[in-house]
């Protein structure tokens, strides 16, 4: 029997469940998030996307097929053509210029995720990375999940975080989400239980540098 992305899950549950149920999160789906600390994780937001658009980058130089090559181009164009310019237009709404963007020092937890997603796909094959990505691709459509299943969430215009919940949950973000897991699920279903650990360990790793990162901007961290 074949493994899936809930085994990976699974494997390191009170992280997963620390990051999908963050304070950061809760606070956001309440309307209680400090507007600075939304800022500041806006800020540190952009520049994750342009390491995540040099994923992209690195999963098509490790793209053993012409599909994988095809997904991690589209990929990697949704981000610097769309997803960017989408977020410079949101921070704009929240007064940070695209002016202040360019001139962002990066967190230390967004340099230690970063870094540890590019590192471990160039160490790595194309599954290693996609796991590694896999807390941020699959993660963020299950937060804006959970949070609807919340009581807590409020919903509307009394919520200054309303468009950020709907960006996640939006049927476009949710068919990506989708579309990852059965590329994962795929592959996960073919290696070898010695293969799952060491995939498991990046999970572990990457999911930890996520709720890392959530802290980072409910503590302003620089």
């Amino acid at each position: 029997m074949g493994y899936c992305f809930t085994d990976l899950t699974h494997a390191c549950q009170k992280d997963w469940r620390a990051y999908i149920q963050h304070d950061f999160v809760r606070q956001l789906g309440n309307a209680t998030l400090p507007e600075a600390s939304f800022r500041h994780y806006l800020k540190q937001d952009y520049l994750f996307l342009i390491h995540f658009a040099r994923a992209f980058a690195l999963a098509a130089y490790k793209s053993p097929t012409l599909a994988d090559l095809r997904q991690a181009h589209e990929g990697m164009k949704a981000i610097v053509d769309v997803e960017l310019g989408l977020h410079v237009g949101f921070c704009r709404e929240w007064g940070i210029t695209e002016a202040d963007l360019a001139e962002l020092p990066e967190a230390r937890a967004t340099m230690a995720y970063t870094r540890y997603v590019l590192d471990t796909g160039s160490r790595g094959d194309l599954l290693d990375l996609h796991v590694a990505l896999a807390p941020c691709l699959v993660g963020y459509g299950e937060i804006a999940n959970w949070l609807n299943a919340q009581s807590f969430t409020q919903r509307g215009a009394d919520n200054p975080f309303e468009a950020w919940i709907g960006m996640y949950e939006s049927d476009e973000f949710q068919a990506a989400m989708h579309a990852e897991l059965e590329w994962l699920n795929a592959r996960l279903a073919e290696v070898t239980p010695r293969r799952f650990t060491e995939l498991a360990g990046i999970f572990r790793d990457a999911t930890r540098l996520e709720i890392d990162f959530w802290q980072m901007g409910l503590n302003l961290s620089e």
